[in-house]
């Protein structure tokens, strides 16, 4: 079993980032290994061989991104503009409801519950076939923000609790100095607040890429809809999806690493 040094010194080292993306990586390897068991009991035929082509090509002396890396590239690009936007939904929700005017706070209000108590399918749908139409938004943006309004009504929560969590002190040091109640939101106690909702928002942000997998209902050629498109020419089902599960974890991984070091900065920080 080893020395008990020896187990506090390993499990110091798996709270690490290379220890948590080892875990991560033998939860994976674990999951193609029940995948092939379970194929396997039904003579499923593998065709990794036909993968690499569908990721990249290269021809005379370039290289030329398949479906697949061209879907995971549309997945970036959606998640990084869906999350600016998410912020600043965040933001503005929660000044609206700690400092805003009574129709602020209830317009606040209003777009909490609307978007927390339906499902993000049904808003992408409302968007796409109700919205969409007569602004003339594309199908791009309509998943851009559907995804955003979805995951800013969460970060609006956890930007509110971190503002809450000021000490009231700082407030009225503020005052000492001169500042406004709105200058000492905004110069003051924003900034700090932002610092304390780092971790959850970069835990959200993690929400947000896996959430982003559901806008290939209307058609956006992500990840997702490219894995499945293959799917439907080849058949290879199992390949497919557990690349497309690898290359989700290429984005998620890195977030999910960077939301753990923000929470152990922070605890050390004010412990």
């Amino acid at each position: 079993m080893g020395s008990p040094h020896a187990r506090q010194r390993l499990a110091r080292w798996l709270a690490t980032p290379a220890g948590e993306a080892l875990r991560l990586l033998v939860l994976f390897g674990g999951l193609v290994w029940l995948v092939a068991l379970g194929a396997g009991g039904f003579g499923y035929s593998w065709q990794w061989q036909r993968v690499p082509r569908y990721l990249g090509q290269l021809f005379e002396g370039g290289f030329y991104p398949g479906p697949l890396l061209r879907g995971l590239g549309v997945t970036v690009q959606i998640s990084a503009s869906g999350l600016g936007l998410a912020l600043l939904f965040g933001v503005i929700t929660a000044t609206a409801r700690l400092a805003g005017t009574r129709v602020g706070q209830g317009l606040a209000r209003a777009y909490l519950e609307l978007i927390r108590n339906t499902p993000l399918l049904i808003q992408i749908y409302l968007l796409y076939f109700v919205a969409a139409p007569i602004v003339g938004m594309s199908r791009w943006w309509v998943a851009v923000l559907a995804l955003a309004l979805f995951e800013g009504a969460t970060m609006s929560e956890a930007m509110r609790g971190a503002v809450l969590a000021i000490p009231r002190g700082h407030w009225e040091n503020a005052a000492a100095l001169g500042l406004s109640e709105r200058q000492a939101y905004l110069f003051v106690v924003l900034p700090q607040a932002l610092r304390l909702a780092l971790p959850p928002l970069a835990g959200r942000a993690v929400s947000l890429v896996k959430s982003s997998a559901i806008v290939s209902v209307i058609a956006v050629f992500d990840l997702t809809t490219e894995g499945r498109n293959i799917i439907s020419e080849t058949f290879m089902t199992f390949e497919i999806w557990l690349t497309v599960a690898a290359l989700y974890l290429l984005i998620t991984t890195p977030l999910s690493l960077a939301a753990q070091g923000l929470e152990r900065r922070l605890a050390r920080g004010t412990g």
